[in-house]
C-alpha cells in the first residue's frame, strides 16, 4: 500500500502511516496467485505514538506455502502478483480515495465497506498443475488470523462442497467462529446451475452476487439505424459515427477450422483476409471475452461485438477490452444476426463508453452466481445472501496489466471486476461496521441481522429477477440482497451457540472422532436435537412428501421492548402454521421460542421447490426469513 512502511519489531508490527494520523487502513493488500485470497479486518482502534501505531502481533501480510518445495523459494512473498487480492480486500476495508477511475470511467470517491478498519492478508494459494489451495496452508492461515486477534475474516476460496469435517475451510471457519470471529465467504461462480453453491457450512456467511445500479454503457448502431445497448471498458474508440463492415465470426473462419471454434472466436479460428478492417460478432463461450478481442484484433478486426447465447440471457459483463467492443444481450444478439443475414453489406458502429447511473432493475442476481440447494445439508439454505458483485470498481496493484491478453501493458490503480469474490468483501465490510456498533453480538447474531433485513425487491419495488428477467427465488439469493442500514437495527435475531452447531453435527450422524476434527472439545451430544432445530435465520424443508415437518426456532430481542406478530407468505401447495403467532418482549436479550408446522395442503400441482416467507413484525422492524420447501418427487 502506498504511503506506508511495514516492519517487524519484537514480535509486534509497527506500521508507519503517512502523512496524517487519520489514515488507519493498515496492511498490504495481497493476493493468492490463483484466483482467491484470504483477508481479515480488525476494527479495534489504536493510538499513534511518534507517528506509529502499535498493533497486536501481525496486522499486515503473511504467506503460507507448506508443501510446495521449490515453489516456496520462487514465491517466498505475500506480494500480490495478480491483483485479485488487492481488489477484493480494498472492497472490504479500503480507505476513502477521491478521483478513482478506470481508464477515465467511473470517476468518483471510492471506499471499502469498513473504511477505517485495519486489514491483514494471508496468502494461502499458489500456482501448480491443479491450481489448488492446500489444506495445511488454509488451516495455518485461519489459526494465524485467530491469533492475530482479527474481528472479521473474508475468504473468497471455494471448490466442490464437502462434508464439514473434511473441508479445511469449514474447519478453520469453525475455529474462528468459536473465538467470536465472523467468517464471510463467496458462494462460487458456477451458476446458474442448481446445486452448485460452495462454502455451505452453517457457521459461514455465504454470499452470492448481484448487479448494482451503475454500469459502463456503449451502443452498437447498425446500418439500418437500429441501436442496441451494451457494455465495455475499452480504452480504444472508433472514429465518431464511422461505420465499418460487420461480419459474423463464422463467415470469417479460417480453413480447416470448425464452425463451433470460429463462432466463439477461438485462438487461430479467424482468417485475417476475411476479417481485416471489419467489426466481428463473436458468441460468448470458450475463451474469455477479453481473449476473444485479442484474437479478433490479431486477425485485423477493428471492433468486436460479444453476443450472448440463450442460457446467458441478459447477463452482460464489463471487460477491459483491447479493441473497441460491446457485450450485448441474447435478445439483441438475435436482432443483430437477423440484420447480418438480411443484407449483402452489413455495417455497424460501436460508440464510446459512458458511465450510466440509476440503472433499473437493480439488483439482479448474476448469472454466474452459484445456486442452491445445499448439496451437503439441504436443511441449511445457501447462499445466505447476495451483495454487489458485478462490475465492481476497486483498487488494483502497480505493475500488473489490467488483462492477461498478450501484449496488453495497460495499467491502472483501479480495476472493474465481477464475481462472488467481489460480493463477499462487501458483506465483510458491513460485518465490520456492525461489529463496531454491537461488539457483544455473536457471529450468528450479526449473520441473522444481515439476513433478516435483506431486500427481495429491486429499485423498481418489483421482485428481484435473474439474468433472464424471470423472478428469482431463495435458491438464488438466499435471504435476499443485503440492506446495510436496516441491519443496524434488526429488532430481533436468531442466535446460535457453538454447542448448537455441535448438536447439529451430532444430529447429522457425526461421531466423536469426526466432531473432534472440527472442534477440539469433548462434546456430549443432546440426542433430542434434530437437524431442523438449528436456529438458522432461514427455513429449508428437504422433503415434505415424507409427511409434516415441525421447525423449532427462537428469537432474541436486541432492540426495544415490543410485541411482534407473525405474518406468513405461503405457497399454494403447503400449509404453514406458526405457534404462537405473537411474541412479546419486555427486555433486552430476552429470548422467545416458536414452532413452524409445515405440511402438504393438497392444493396445486407444483412439484419440486416452492417458496414462502415468515416475517415477525412490530410494524417498525420486519424480521424476515425465507422459506424453501422441497415437495419431493
Amino acid at each position: 500500500m502506498k504511503g506506508m512502511d511495514l516492519f517487524h519489531q519484537g514480535g509486534w508490527e509497527l506500521v508507519k502511516v503517512m502523512p496524517t494520523p487519520s489514515s488507519v487502513v493498515i496492511g498490504q493488500e495481497i493476493h493468492v496467485l490463483s484466483q482467491f485470497f484470504f483477508s481479515s479486518l480488525s476494527i479495534i482502534s489504536s493510538k499513534f505514538k511518534n507517528g506509529y501505531i502499535k498493533c497486536r502481533k501481525l496486522i499486515g501480510a503473511r504467506f503460507f506455502n507448506i508443501g510446495y518445495g521449490e515453489l516456496a523459494d520462487t514465491f517466498n512473498s505475500s506480494r500480490d502478483n495478480v491483483g485479485h487480492g488487492t481488489h477484493t480486500l480494498s472492497i472490504a476495508g479500503g480507505n476513502f480515495v477521491p478521483g478513482a477511475n478506470v481508464l477515465g470511467l467511473g470517476n468518483g470517491t471510492v471506499k471499502g465497506g469498513s473504511p477505517r478498519a485495519r486489514v491483514a492478508s494471508y496468502k494461502v494459494c499458489w500456482p501448480d498443475e491443479a491450481n489448488e489451495c492446500m489444506d495445511p496452508n488454509t488451516l495455518a492461515a485461519f489459526e494465524a488470523a485467530i491469533d492475530d486477534g482479527v474481528d472479521v475474516i473474508s475468504i473468497s476460496v471455494g471448490g466442490e462442497p464437502k462434508e464439514f469435517f473434511s473441508d479445511a475451510l469449514s474447519v478453520g471457519a469453525f475455529h474462528a467462529v468459536e473465538r467470536g470471529i465472523v467468517v464471510v465467504s463467496s458462494a462460487g461462480n458456477v451458476g446458474p446451475t442448481p446445486g452448485t453453491v460452495s462454502n455451505v457450512s452453517p457457521w459461514i456467511l455465504t454470499v452470492g452476487a448481484s448487479t448494482t445500479d451503475r454500469g459502463f454503457t456503449n451502443f452498437v448502431i447498425l446500418g439500418n439505424k437500429k441501436k442496441f445497448k451494451g457494455t465495455s471498458f475499452s480504452s480504444k474508440v472508433l472514429p465518431v459515427n464511422k461505420f465499418y463492415p460487420l461480419i459474423n465470426a463464422v463467415d470469417a473462419k479460417a480453413k480447416n477450422v470448425s464452425v463451433s471454434d470460429a463462432e466463439v472466436c477461438d485462438e487461430g479460428s479467424l482468417d485475417p483476409k476475411k476479417l481485416a478492417g471489419k467489426i466481428v460478432v463473436c458468441l460468448r463461450g470458450g475463451l474469455s471475452r477479453v481473449s476473444k478481442g485479442y484474437v479478433a484484433a490479431k486477425a485485423g478486426a477493428v471492433g468486436m461485438i460479444v453476443e450472448n447465447d440463450e442460457d446467458s440471457g441478459n447477463a452482460i459483463i464489463t471487460d477491459s477490452h483491447v479493441l473497441p467492443a460491446s457485450h450485448v444481450t441474447y435478445d439483441d444478439s438475435i436482432s443483430i444476426f437477423q440484420y447480418i443475414n438480411s443484407t449483402k453489406r452489413p455495417k455497424a458502429y460501436i460508440s464510446s463508453v459512458m458511465t450510466e447511473l440509476e440503472i433499473t432493475p437493480s439488483a439482479v442476481v448474476a448469472d454466474f452466481s452459484s445456486r442452491g440447494p445445499n448439496t451437503i445439508e439441504e436443511s441449511i439454505l445457501k447462499p445466505d445472501i447476495t451483495a454487489p458483485g458485478v462490475n465492481i470498481l476497486a483498487a488494483y496493484p502497480d505493475g500488473i496489466p489490467l488483462t492477461e491478453a498478450p501484449l496488453d501493458d495497460r495499467q491502472s490503480p483501479f480495476k472493474v471486476d465481477s464475481g462472488t469474490s467481489m460480493a463477499c468483501p462487501h458483506v465483510a465490510g458491513i460485518v465490520g461496521l456492525l461489529k463496531t456498533l454491537n461488539p457483544k453480538w455473536s457471529p450468528a447474531a450479526i449473520k441473522s441481522a444481515i439476513m433478516t433485513t435483506a431486500k427481495t425487491t429491486d429499485n423498481n419495488f418489483n421482485p428481484i429477477v435473474d439474468h433472464r428477467g424471470l423472478e428469482a427465488n431463495p435458491l438464488a439469493y438466499g435471504a435476499g440482497h443485503v440492506n446495510p442500514n436496516s441491519a443496524m437495527d434488526p429488532g430481533l435475531v436468531y442466535d446460535i451457540t457453538i454447542d448448537d452447531y455441535l448438536n447439529f453435527l451430532c444430529a447429522r450422524g457425526y461421531n466423536t472422532k469426526q466432531i473432534k476434527r472440527i472442534s477440539k472439545k469433548n462434546f456430549i451430544c443432546d440426542k433430542s436435537f434434530k437437524v431442523t432445530d438449528l436456529n438458522y435465520p432461514s427455513i429449508s424443508v428437504t422433503n415434505l412428501k415424507m409427511g409434516p415437518v415441525a421447525i423449532n426456532r427462537k428469537l432474541k430481542n436486541v432492540g426495544s421492548p415490543g410485541r411482534y406478530v407473525a405474518r406468513v407468505k405461503t405457497p399454494l401447495e403447503v400449509s404453514i402454521i406458526v405457534e404462537p403467532r405473537i411474541l412479546e418482549f419486555t427486555a433486552m436479550d430476552e429470548e422467545k421460542s416458536f414452532k413452524v408446522l409445515l405440511k402438504r395442503s393438497g392444493k396445486g400441482k407444483q412439484e419440486g421447490y416452492v417458496f414462502g416467507e415468515l416475517v415477525w413484525t412490530d410494524f417498525n422492524h420486519h424480521v424476515r426469513s425465507s422459506i424453501v420447501v422441497n415437495l419431493g418427487e
